[in-house]
């Protein structure tokens, strides 16, 4: 059984006018996401800013209240719980935020950002055992358990990450939300957190989904990878596969954009016209055809293409994905 299924997950804010407020537009931010997580896995999720992904990963935590589909974490639908019933599931499900700084309490130092968890799930009994715990997931995290009393503001941006990643790991979660936990930091503490992240899987075994827009960093870390825009999955499939052969055109003109290292395997360059559509007013049919090169009218602007494996393994929602 997987741990995560996500059944036709839509997340819609409302657009309101006038003096009286009335809702007249709808801001369709994810438009019916379906994918499945296993245990101890780790899903890429890349697109273009403004697809969606980040309120994909908000959903899935219920950070934000889904417009409509299922949420089927350990077999039970969270989409609707709320209050202490979602409190009592939340241990099971952690989220690491893209902000380092933003994400934590200014007011509190290290040892109430991570023990905090702790006393809301009441993991341990007495303070010794709480003091003990903090500093296990200090060290878990490469940390100094002497700097438990100090505050966020004292650390660099890649330690800040590190005690992010420590407070979503105090309750022991069995899937971590990864909201583009690197795209703030040096490319050097990049990689140093992407070690991280997967030295802590091998040994505690949670599953990921890893939100980032860059490619090279969700193939490396990534058991697949797949692909949204503007609010919907366009390709999905094992991430070396994703990368090395996609088959939609969207993830095509996104790894041209990829640079590449080796100048003797030049790469050539698909520019995409136009910009990306309004999430208010999205295309008729595919919503990638006014931007597409393999368009073809009136197919690609009437009939919605479904999300179909192309290989064994490999989905892509385009006519032409063969």
């Amino acid at each position: 059984m997987n741990l995560l299924a996500v059944q036709d997950l839509k997340v819609h804010y409302p657009v309101k006018h006038g003096v009286f407020s009335r809702v007249r537009q709808w801001v369709r931010a994810v438009d019916g996401v379906s994918f499945t997580l296993a245990a101890g896995e780790t899903l890429g999720l890349v697109g273009e800013s403004g697809c969606g992904k980040s309120t994909l990963g908000r959903a899935i935590v219920k950070l934000v209240d889904p417009t409509a589909g299922q949420i089927l974490f350990e077999g039970e639908d969270i989409a609707g719980l709320h209050g202490a019933a979602l409190r009592a599931r939340r241990r099971r499900f952690q989220m690491i935020f893209q902000d380092p700084y933003g994400s934590l309490n200014p007011r509190m130092n290290v040892r109430e950002i991570i023990g905090e968890a702790l006393d809301i799930h009441r993991l341990t009994p007495t303070p010794a055992a709480r003091e003990a715990r903090v500093a296990e997931l200090l060290r878990a995290v490469g940390l100094d358990p002497v700097h438990a009393r100090r505050y966020p503001h004292e650390f660099s941006g890649g330690q800040r990450q590190r005690i992010g990643i420590a407070r979503a790991l105090a309750v022991e979660p069995a899937l971590i939300v990864c909201d583009e936990p690197v795209s703030a930091l040096d490319v050097s503490v990049q990689a140093q957190i992407i070690n991280l992240l997967q030295d802590l899987q091998e040994q505690r075994r949670p599953a990921y989904l890893f939100i980032a827009h860059d490619l090279a960093v969700v193939e490396h870390i990534s058991h697949r990878v797949m692909v949204m825009y503007l609010g919907r999955v366009v390709e999905l499939g094992p991430s070396r596969a994703v990368v090395a052969e996609p088959k939609h055109p969207y993830t095509q003109a996104l790894i041209s954009a990829v640079p590449e290292v080796n100048p003797d395997r030049p790469r050539t360059r698909t520019i995409l016209p136009g910009d990306v559509p309004s999430p208010i007013h999205p295309p008729s049919g595919c919503p990638f055809h006014p931007r597409c090169p393999l368009a073809q009218l009136p197919l690609c602007s009437a009939e919605v293409p479904a999300l179909r494996e192309v290989t064994p393994g490999h989905w892509a929602a385009c006519h032409f994905a063969q």
